[in-house]
């Protein structure tokens, strides 16, 4: 499989996302809902095209706040730090989605992006909750993503910006 971590990093640095942290450190009742939400979303070419245009559509706006030390602790709590970026609820939502659609696709890419990888392992099987045709859908359509994901590139976390370092 082709190397699409260069899109996950993206994704999470742009918004600003560290949803990922343990369950631990969530609500429980929260985590598990959220979880349920991102298992339960379909991936299907309607929702790519839209995902890929609202992508797009960000790529011109100031998001990356990676420095940032706010966690966000679940999608609603996501979705509101996106929408409070200028101009970014409106560039989601001219390409079709809501701003939560947006991030429970692209947690969903994301989840579906780590259990295909996971079946690739020597032993891999497909983790409890994970819809196979899902995995799938993320297989077909990795180039386009890994595409995205070098598009949006610049929004990259690990780049530091020069004039910052005294130079």
């Amino acid at each position: 499989m082709r190397d699409t971590s260069r899109h996950f990093t993206a994704i999470a640095c742009a918004l600003g996302l560290l949803f990922l942290a343990s369950a631990a450190s969530l609500g429980q009742n929260t985590a598990d809902a959220d979880t349920r939400e991102i298992m339960a979303d379909t991936l299907t070419e309607a929702a790519l095209g839209r995902y890929v245009q609202a992508t797009r559509n960000l790529s011109g706006l100031q998001i990356d706040d990676c420095d940032d030390d706010s966690d966000v602790g679940s999608l609603s709590e996501a979705v509101a730090k996106l929408d409070a970026t200028p101009g970014a609820k409106a560039a989601v939502q001219s390409a079709g989605m809501t701003t939560r659609e947006y991030i429970v696709f692209a947690f969903s890419l994301i989840q579906n992006g780590l259990a295909a990888w996971t079946l690739d392992q020597p032993g891999g099987t497909l983790p409890p909750g994970i819809s196979q045709a899902n995995v799938d859908f993320f297989r077909e359509h990795a180039a386009e993503m890994e595409e995205l994901g070098a598009e949006s590139g610049d929004a990259s976390c690990d780049t530091v910006d020069e004039s910052e370092d005294g130079a």
